[in-house]
């Protein structure tokens, strides 16, 4: 699973918070369900080549948010309380990627006017 988690390169994104809203983004969307475990710190930190503070901040992020649960012995596993979108949303939002991919928009300024949109 972490092998589909990479780190931005971007300048605007820190590691922390590509890998945070990464996780972030299985979680509501549904690929990672209630109580599935993510994978230790040490080995985010390894498979994306960052250090192990990184990875321990992204989950602290997430744990704020109450979107995993922390446990000694039980590693951090997603919250049964964490919220998912519902299906039909995630499927509207699949097909607004697969046209502005086809139109050749970029990902950045469809996220951009999604955020502009949804805050007026």
């Amino acid at each position: 699973m972490t092998a589909e988690v990479v780190v931005s390169a971007s300048e605007d994104t820190s590691p922390t918070q590509s890998i945070y809203r990464q996780f972030r983004g299985r979680i509501v969307s549904g690929q990672l369900g209630a109580g599935e475990r993510l994978p230790t710190v040490r080995q985010t930190a390894a498979d994306l080549g960052v250090a192990p503070g990184t990875a321990a901040k992204a989950y602290k992020l997430l744990e704020r948010d109450g979107l995993v649960i922390t446990r000694t012995a039980a590693g951090t596993r997603v919250a049964p309380s964490a919220n998912v979108l519902p299906l039909p949303v995630v499927r509207r939002i699949r097909e607004l990627i697969i046209e502005a991919d086809a139109s050749g928009a970029k990902a950045d300024d469809v996220i951009d006017v999604l955020r502009l949109i949804w805050t007026q």
